[in-house]
């Protein structure tokens, strides 16, 4: 259970054989607990516990963002022989390619959240309704598994975007839904910070001489974290609810994810120990905007007990 392996480089692609195969990991989450929906136009739409009904997870269950193969190489920290990535054009082109794909996803998540909180007949259709959030997470995995494991979709024009495309209305579909449990001011406090966050790690990444692609193994070590902890709760909060646990692995997941974020972001620069091809737009916008959903989730719980 480890974080899936990120695409080759630009330069093995045209010189060498593509390792292809990534390894996802098993969904995370834990069975959520019975609350009392008091029905719209009702302060706190959950009553001491902020966690949804049975059937549906307080969390998205999903997987960890990318981490580095063997065969991946990049900047060695001069920004000489890096072939493609000497051109700060080209470089720049990219990441601008990247942050607009990444502005779209969470536009469409941003808006379909917002419609699941205000609008209390479809809040209270997806809260009746559970089997769509499972069956929307079927769309999600198979998209999600195609896009990393396949170069071929994940590089053609225009199917690397309608999967995407695809990929994106099924995770916003499920953050919509777990949101849709919380109280909007809660709701609205985790979009705050997770703006501020993500701001504050984008301006520090792009800053900060600290290469955090060196530190592949120990990102490794916090997915473990974050994995065993979520195994931990589920364990414990299936028999009982306990605040103080679910509150410790949601801020687990937030600070880990926040690094995560990070990671994802300086292999974006190309300068550094460790870097994305060029051509690898698609995935790049991916694992950003993963790390993101996720600071969401994990934050939304953490305000959501807080409301309470």
């Amino acid at each position: 259970m480890f974080k899936s392996d990120l695409p080759p480089s630009y330069e093995e692609s045209r010189h060498e054989q593509l390792r292809g195969g990534s390894y996802p990991y098993m969904p995370y989450g834990y069975p959520p607990q019975a609350g009392t929906y008091p029905g719209a136009g009702q302060s706190g739409l959950w009553h001491g516990s902020a966690y949804p009904p049975p059937g549906t997870p307080s969390a998205i269950p999903t997987f960890f963002s990318s981490t580095v193969s063997p065969s991946a190489t990049g900047d060695t920290g001069d920004g000489a022989g890096d072939g493609l990535w000497d051109s700060r054009g080209v470089r720049h082109a990219f990441i601008r390619k990247v942050y607009l794909i990444l502005a779209a996803q969470l536009l469409v998540t941003t808006a379909v959240v917002a419609v699941f909180t205000f609008v209390d007949p479809v809040r209270e259709f997806v809260i009746k309704y559970p089997g769509i959030y499972w069956a929307s997470f079927g769309v999600y995995f198979v998209a999600y598994m195609v896009l990393v494991c396949c170069e071929g979709p994940r590089r053609r024009f225009p199917w690397n975007f309608i999967l995407l495309f695809i990929f994106t209305l099924a995770l916003s579909y499920m953050t919509g839904t777990i949101a849709s449990y919380f109280d909007t001011k809660a709701v609205f406090l985790a979009l705050g910070i997770t703006a501020v966050v993500c701001a504050i790690v984008t301006l520090f990444c792009f800053q900060t001489k600290v290469d955090f692609t060196s530190c592949t193994g120990l990102f490794c070590v916090l997915a473990m974290v974050v994995l065993v902890t979520g195994i931990i709760a589920s364990i414990v909060l299936s028999f009982q609810y306990v605040p103080w646990l679910h509150m410790l692995y949601a801020a687990i997941g937030a600070i880990v994810y926040t690094l995560f974020l990070a990671y994802d972001t300086q292999l974006l620069l190309g300068n550094r120990t460790l870097s994305l091809s060029p051509e690898e737009y698609v995935f790049g916008a991916l694992s950003l905007y993963v790390d993101i959903v996720q600071i969401f989730i994990f934050l939304l719980q953490i305000t959501g007990s807080s409301s309470d």
